[in-house]
């Protein structure tokens, strides 16, 4: 393709009113013909189209009958299937035993039977030796309780028997600080034994830190002729001294009674 080159021609341009009024006035001028164009238009469109008549639109309905329905036609039959009869069951061949198999099956049979015997006989002999050994421990505790009882008792016992010789001790001892040492019989008065008068006197005196006997006296009913023969016998009396603390006491109350009878 080839392409012409024309020469471009510098634009026309309108030479440029001398002064701002000119200008405003050609806008003016411009707008006003523009509207007069564009009313000129409008009659002319509206006399040249006439009015439209309103378009009426009718509904029409008609009633169809429909015929009906038709039953759907029933299933075709489904076919029979004959099961088809079993066959006949062969029984079963058992092969032959060889005579050499059937001894070594047994031999074997016997042995794990023997091996179960053993094994059951084994567990039965170990559920006794832990029996027997739960009845030995049960036995040996019950031996350990039982002797501690035992030992228990004995050692209260001997305390008991402890405590008891050193009260009797201490009542041993007690006794033992005013003990008689002499004592003389009171002479049998010659009156008493003609009227053959027998009775009891009973003596109360004090034992002094020498062990003698001081301020004795008659306690109860006494015979008036056992009176001074007791009285005199129990003076003679001598008895070993208290001691408290190291120093000796005297005694107070000491008894004695007197049996005054005729053989």
């Amino acid at each position: 393709m080839t392409a012409a080159l024309l020469p471009v021609m510098p634009l026309l341009r309108a030479p440029r009113p001398a002064c701002g009024w000119c200008r405003n006035a050609g806008a003016a001028l411009g707008a006003l013909a523009l509207h007069g164009l564009v009313l000129v238009g409008l009659l002319g469109q509206w006399q040249s189209s006439p009015a439209q008549e309103p378009e009426v639109r009718t509904l029409t309905t008609q009633l169809i009958s429909l015929a009906p329905p038709v039953a759907p036609a029933p299933p075709p039959p489904e076919p029979v299937v004959v099961a088809p009869e079993p066959a006949p069951v062969k029984p079963a061949v058992v092969p032959p035993v060889e005579p050499r198999v059937q001894p070594q099956k047994l031999e074997q049979a016997a042995l794990a039977r023997q091996r179960v015997a053993e094994r059951e006989q084994k567990q039965k002999q170990e559920r006794q030796a832990q029996e027997q050994q739960r009845l030995d421990q049960q036995r040996r505790a019950a031996e350990q309780f039982a002797q501690q009882q035992a030992q228990q008792r004995l050692a209260e016992q001997q305390a008991q028997a402890a405590e008891r010789a050193r009260q009797a001790e201490a009542a041993a001892a007690a006794s033992r600080q005013y003990l008689p040492i002499a004592k003389e019989a009171p002479d049998y008065p010659d009156r008493a034994l003609d009227k053959g008068i027998e009775g009891d006197c009973s003596v109360t005196y004090t034992v002094t830190p020498q062990g003698r006997v001081a301020d004795p006296q008659v306690a109860g009913d006494c015979h008036p002729l056992f009176v001074r023969p007791s009285l005199a016998a129990a003076k003679t009396f001598r008895y070993q001294p208290r001691i408290v603390a190291g120093q000796a006491v005297a005694v107070l109350g000491v008894k004695n009674t007197f049996h005054y009878r005729i053989e």
